[in-house]
């Protein structure tokens, strides 16, 4: 599958920070993906289309942490360096990041939720939308149903996701969801495939 970039597409990192790959919280095999996401940044960098970075920007005591009664470590607490964004991930100084469980009583797993992520997009003409990041069965599946529910065509990056997977085969039901609901697969070979030279 060779899908060709255009204009009206973006690029979105979902939630690839510090606590989510080698922190408080950590995604089995996060690390493996933040290269991949970086040829990704990169590609849509040198086309000129927009990079959207989510993160989980919380306050202390936030309702999802275990010692306030939520099913998570605490995680992503606003201006630690768990909440920065992972190293090695080159988050240019154009990228617009989204932040998103600011509220301490509620969460948000998408990246739509309670954000202006929508609008923005719709200001910058986006029709399509590359989904990487993390977890796949979380905030992955959650920001790809509201894109999907919002009318976007969505792309899931099976090469730069991972899952928690806190029942075995969570992230394989997630990316089931996910292409059950419209999302069309997609790896990095599909948007920037090798030039093969003429003989």
């Amino acid at each position: 599958m060779d899908i060709r970039l255009q204009g009206g597409d973006a690029l979105v990192l979902v939630d690839v920070q510090e606590d989510f790959v080698l922190g408080s919280l950590p995604v089995p095999g996060a690390a493996q993906i933040v290269p991949v996401l970086d040829r990704y940044i990169t590609l849509f960098a040198s086309r000129g289309l927009p990079v959207v970075a989510t993160r989980d920007w919380h306050p202390g005591g936030h309702m999802s942490f275990d010692d306030c009664g939520g099913p998570w470590p605490p995680h992503c607490i606003a201006g630690t360096g768990g909440a920065q964004f992972a190293r090695g991930l080159s988050v240019r100084p154009d990228t617009l990041v989204i932040s998103k469980g600011m509220h301490g009583d509620r969460d948000a797993y998408s990246g739509f939720d309670g954000t202006e992520l929508d609008v923005r997009l719709r200001k910058a003409h986006v029709a399509r939308l590359f989904v990487g990041g993390l977890a796949t069965d979380y905030c992955v599946l959650h920001t790809v149903r509201d894109a999907l529910r919002h009318g976007y065509r969505v792309f899931l990056l099976l090469d730069a996701i991972r899952a928690v997977n806190r029942e075995p085969g969570d992230g394989d039901a997630a990316i089931a969801a996910m292409l059950g609901l419209g999302a069309q697969p997609a790896r990095i070979e599909d948007l920037a495939p090798a030039r093969v030279p003429h003989g």
